[in-house]
């Protein structure tokens, strides 16, 4: 497996497959093809089909300045649901051209190229592998992490926490109507400030850790700076229950660091041996995976042990399996904003579970990754980042 740094990759929203990816892989065929006077980007699959509403065009064309976009809903036979064709021109004449792929959560690559990230690190792929030998060695998730990594890892792990925490407190002052014409208002400051006054200790962290997932999921939605984790789509999890284990619970920022190199490990897991692309998998990829990251970094913060850690990641993702991938006009705003919410507070139900039940569990994390990685394949493409299905199929301007 390579780093974990491949999981966190901080950009602006409101796609990482969609902006993030073909945002870089435009970077890259630029740098290659500099003497090149004209460019064109051909979308195929799900950045055709929901391109428009995620700004792949506005993405890519921030890259390549002029670039002419074009977006071909025809094409079916793709060897991944999120290709592009970069093609270079010099006086008319086509001088090259690259066929990339956006492989989820800001990862792209080019086809007949090695990966355009670091070389494997860990040796294992499966975290029965890590389970066992963090077993065998006597050490804690977190250590057998950092063991791996190089000395740098705290540093970016506390870049990533700062993002974050920006993230949510420009979310939580930000008010208004989000972009894109469904007249999508944001929520967060309301939810934050909405006071019940008999509110109990349970509904107010409920409403506390949703108004950050919303903070964050909004900011996203808003095409401003926030951290994949593992997309932009599911980027309000993880830093909602952190946050409010940090500012509302006193947890301190070393322990927070820890349990987001923990987290980093499980979405690790789930793209080496799966995908964390709601264009190949659908949204258990990206909620799912972002759901169970976040149960298995509560865990650690919470000095649960390696099974009961992997049992809380692996109950998290068991109940996402089926969620479906489907913005409504191509944004991420329904469902996708409140999913977020929603999934924060599942995978502290997972982590209760985990606690006291985990001597009992029959099913293995890696076997419900590979559940996942099959239940995506299965499912018809208009449920996986279409908009051809579901929700975006149905919904009519709202009553």
């Amino acid at each position: 497996m390579k780093s974990i740094r491949s999981v966190y990759k901080i950009g602006n929203g409101p796609s990482s497959s969609h902006t993030v990816g073909p945002y870089r892989a435009a970077q890259l065929f630029g740098a290659r093809y500099p003497g090149a006077d004209a460019y064109r980007v051909t979308l195929y699959g799900s950045l055709a089909f929901t391109g428009e509403g995620h700004g792949t065009g506005k993405a890519i064309r921030s890259a390549l300045p002029g670039a002419e976009v074009v977006f071909d809903r025809e094409e079916t036979d793709l060897p991944h649901p999120n290709t592009m064709r970069f093609t270079a021109l010099k006086d008319g004449r086509e001088i090259g051209s690259a066929r990339i792929f956006s492989v989820g959560g800001g990862s792209i690559r080019v086809e007949g190229e090695p990966s355009d990230e670091d070389a494997d690190i860990y040796p294992q792929r499966h975290f029965t592998e890590i389970l066992n030998l963090c077993r065998d060695k006597g050490i804690g998730l977190a250590h057998f992490i950092y063991r791996c990594e190089d000395a740098s890892l705290r540093d970016t792990l506390a870049d990533v926490w700062r993002a974050m925490v920006a993230s949510i407190r420009r979310g939580l002052a930000a008010e208004g109507v989000l972009p894109g014409g469904l007249g999508v208002a944001r929520k967060a400051k309301l939810l934050y400030e909405k006071r019940c006054y008999n509110e109990s200790a349970d509904v107010a962290m409920n409403r506390v850790i949703a108004a950050y997932a919303y903070a964050v999921s909004e900011e996203n939605a808003d095409e401003h700076v926030v951290v994949t984790a593992p997309t932009c789509g599911s980027c309000g999890v993880l830093p909602a229950v952190l946050y409010y284990m940090h500012r509302d619970r006193g947890f301190p920022e070393e322990e927070i660091l820890d349990a987001l190199a923990v987290a980093g490990m499980i979405g690790n897991v789930i793209r080496t041996n799966a995908s964390i692309s709601g264009a190949e998998c659908g949204c258990q990829a990206e909620i799912g995976s972002a759901c169970s990251m976040t149960a298995a970094a509560l865990a650690s913060l919470y000095g649960l042990n390696i099974d009961q850690i992997e049992y809380a990641a692996e109950i998290a993702m068991e109940h996402n399996l089926g969620l479906t991938c489907d913005p409504v006009n191509g944004l991420v705003q329904i469902p996708c904003i409140e999913r977020n919410a929603v999934a924060a507070m599942r995978a502290i139900s997972s982590v209760n579970l985990s606690r006291f039940l985990y001597e009992t569990r029959k099913i293995s994390f890696d076997e419900v990754v590979a559940t996942m990685y099959r239940t995506g394949r299965d499912m018809d493409e208009k449920y996986r980042e279409t908009s051809h299905g579901g929700l975006a199929s149905l919904y009519n301007g709202g009553l």
